[in-house]
């Protein structure tokens, strides 16, 4: 996988399917080879779109690449009333109606990586994870990855777990990123710019950029969140590279992260995305970042 891959909460929401067809498709020209949906994706946001549009807005804009990229989705979040007929969502009789719904809307005939997206808190996941094992073996899916699941419960059936990891919250390094070293899980990290905090978009003292995620968050904008903005900033400054670049890179050079999961509005914001990869820091950059926010710290 590329160290930097494309998250696609964006497509069918706030993105429509040219929007969706345009980043996909300068995420590809800048080498990126993972993209992570989820079948709820495209039902959020102010964009009205409907749960599963997320899927097939990224099968149609990878049509003809299909097999240059590691394509990613997710089950396990509540979907629609025709999906609760099924039981438990993490039962087996609701992970094959999940899965062939997720190739019909994708266009494809297998998912590279199929993760539960969280617990439903009721299956065993020893039982979840062979019902996955199942279409493993019938070739619809080839790896397993979780999502939101907590550390103790991580297992080597994953290949992958997705969990919330960012420089202002760094809780992931405490408990689920020695457990992915332990059973050798590579970890994707979502939110990598806190919700846009670290893109160099927020300033104290200034409104929220109108349409931008934290226009409506503005519980993240809190003092301390600022005080540790503004000192990445410098950082960053400091060594001629920009507030992105560090929040993407310091991820990338964790052992280990297998990718970050980046969303993206525009050509250039995935454009940018899959550069800030390329600043690599040694361990005085990494020290330096530990001295503002702590190992195992979450300031938002």
């Amino acid at each position: 996988m590329s160290a930097v891959g494309v998250g696609g909460n964006n497509f069918g929401s706030r993105l429509d399917e040219d929007g969706t067809k345009a980043v996909v498709h300068a995420a590809l020209d800048a080498g990126v080879t993972l993209f992570d949906t989820a079948d709820v994706y495209g039902g959020f946001g102010e964009g009205g779109g409907l749960r599963g549009d997320g899927e097939r807005l990224l099968g149609a804009a990878l049509k003809g690449h299909r097999d240059d990229v590691v394509l990613a989705t997710k089950f396990g979040m509540q979907m629609s009333t025709e999906a609760d007929l099924y039981g438990r969502r993490g039962a087996g009789p609701y992970i094959r109606y999940a899965v062939e719904a997720s190739l019909r809307r994708l266009g494809t005939d297998r998912i590279d990586l199929y993760q539960y997206h969280e617990p439903d808190g009721l299956t065993p996941l020893q039982e979840t994870v062979a019902a996955l094992e199942e279409l493993v073996t019938e070739g619809k899916i080839l790896y397993l990855g979780c999502s939101n699941l907590p550390a103790e419960q991580l297992t080597g059936a994953f290949v992958s777990a997705q969990a919330r990891y960012h420089l202002l919250d760094r809780k992931a390094e405490n408990d689920l990123i020695p457990a992915c070293l332990r059973h050798g899980v590579g970890l994707l990290p979502y939110y990598p710019l806190a919700n846009g905090l670290l893109s160099g978009k927020y300033r104290r003292g200034e409104e929220p950029p109108p349409g931008s995620r934290l226009s409506w968050r503005q519980g993240w904008l809190t003092g301390a969140a600022l005080d540790r903005v503004e000192a990445l900033t410098a950082y960053a400054t400091e060594r001629g590279l920009t507030l992105l670049q560090v929040a993407v890179g310091a991820l990338a050079a964790c052992p280990a992260v297998a990718s970050v999961i980046c969303g993206a509005m525009t050509t250039q914001q995935v454009t940018a995305n899959a550069a800030a990869a390329d600043w690599v820091p040694d361990a005085a950059d990494l020290a330096a970042l530990d001295a503002i926010v702590a190992p195992g710290e979450r300031i938002v």
